[in-house]
């Protein structure tokens, strides 16, 4: 008797399907938005507080002029984060709870 062949599962279908399952998803999607954040925003090491609701990503920053130069940038940084996440393959795009940025506001 040998062993029968089986359909094969990729693991990062299978490593998907076990966030979904586990209810995991909205809350790696929050730090994955973070992990976004400070890769493309470079203000990891100004950044005091990270805080994500409804789509509105609030960033509290501990240098006004870091805050004033990236406020002429909101628009760019929230294309470029969801790019980012568009290609992290642990972010869960179809999440309702947590999913893509909508608004950016700096504190």
């Amino acid at each position: 008797m040998g062993l029968e062949k089986k359909n094969a599962i990729s693991v990062s279908s299978l490593l998907s399907s076990y966030i979904k399952e586990m209810g995991l998803a909205p809350g790696l999607n929050t730090q994955r938005i973070f992990a976004a954040w400070d890769a493309c925003s470079g203000a990891g090491p100004f950044t005091l507080k990270r805080f994500f609701r409804s789509g509105t990503l609030y960033i509290t920053l501990n240098s006004s002029m870091v805050r004033d130069q990236l406020s002429f940038q909101r628009d760019l940084l929230v294309e470029k984060m969801n790019a980012y996440l568009s290609h992290d393959e642990l972010f869960t795009d179809d999440n309702r709870t947590v999913g893509y940025i909508q608004k950016l506001v700096l504190k």
